[in-house]
């Protein structure tokens, strides 16, 4: 990486400092100039592929939203050279001041409106948020967390129990309208910007899927939590500023439910990859994440007797095994 990044007049003879940590096998670095900053991504070939992110990124600039310009690439051995978004992400800001969420959520939703309006000219060019997708993505929840982590066995009604919820969440995905998906838009990839705001990274598993997705990522984070009826509130929100952009066929209390059961898939996803980073990566830090991750559908469960059988499985099994109590 020194090797090429001494090629390009702009860095050479920078010496690079780590930028942020990575749930993939990418680094980043940060090479200062001045005043003018960039960042280096090595993304070791065969374990990552540059181009989706090569890709996506124009598909960004191209909507007028930010994300990263990339400055030079070689994609044969997995580097890229970065436009700088700066280091104050959104986690950061909501930490330091939770009063600043209601104007960070404003703009993050926006900017997934103009995302789905601006990137219908796009999403035909995305991988698929198909069933197969949705089924795998589930399915780490019970091997990877369920079952490696805890040890828990499935007898074959708790089987059926839990094909029955994944039939009900992939149903609700694949009913919903698809739109360009940026796949995880929440606090630790949004870069709070002073212009056009929010800066947006890790956006390479980008598909065409369900409208709400993005919407729960922001809103139910992994890494940050709000009470149910201000997440309700914001969600509302946006379901009024999209009724003029898209016609999702949905009146309100069918977003709400679309929208929650959403969550509910993409916390079981949540969940089983952080269990997966742990066995399978030797990355632990994330395991601290899953307690408040699965709060979500304990919380959500009450209003949905279809969730009975996970919430209970949470409760009883998983939230004790990981330390914690409701």
């Amino acid at each position: 990486m020194l090797a090429w990044l001494a090629t390009i007049d702009a860095v050479a003879g920078l010496n690079p400092e780590p930028a942020s940590a990575d749930a993939s096998f990418r680094r980043y670095f940060r090479l200062q100039a001045g005043q003018q900053s960039f960042i280096v991504m090595d993304a070791p070939p065969p374990k990552e592929d540059c181009l989706p992110f090569v890709r996506i990124a124009a598909y960004l600039e191209a909507m007028q939203l930010s994300a990263p310009r990339i400055l030079e690439a070689d994609i044969e051995r997995g580097f890229l050279l970065l436009s700088d978004l700066g280091s104050q992400s959104y986690l950061m800001s909501l930490v330091e001041d939770p009063g600043c969420a209601a104007d960070l959520y404003a703009d993050a939703m926006r900017a997934i409106l103009i995302m789905q309006a601006n990137g219908s000219a796009y999403q035909a060019r995305l991988p698929p948020y198909d069933e197969k997708l949705l089924r795998f993505e589930l399915s780490l929840f019970h091997d990877w967390l369920c079952q490696t982590h805890i040890g828990m066995q499935f007898p074959a009604a708790d089987e059926a129990r839990w094909q029955s919820l994944c039939d009900l969440l992939v149903t609700n995905a694949l009913e919903q309208a698809q739109v360009f998906v940026h796949r995880d838009f929440h606090s630790r990839n949004l870069m709070q910007l002073t212009e056009n705001n929010p800066g947006m990274l890790d956006f390479q598993d980008a598909v065409e899927g369900p409208y709400t997705y993005d919407l729960v990522s922001l809103l139910k984070d992994c890494y940050v939590r709000w009470p149910a009826e201000q997440v309700r509130h914001w969600a509302l929100d946006y379901y009024r500023m999209q009724e003029s952009k898209h016609d999702t066929h949905a009146d309100e209390a069918t977003f709400l439910r679309q929208f929650e059961l959403m969550g509910v898939q993409r916390h079981l996803k949540a969940a089983g990859i952080f269990a997966r980073l742990n066995h399978r990566d030797g990355k632990p830090g994330y395991m601290a994440d899953i307690p408040r991750t699965l709060q979500y559908i304990v919380e959500l469960a009450p209003r949905y007797p279809e969730l009975d059988f996970v919430a209970g499985m949470i409760r009883h099994s998983c939230l004790p095994a990981l330390g914690h109590s409701e």
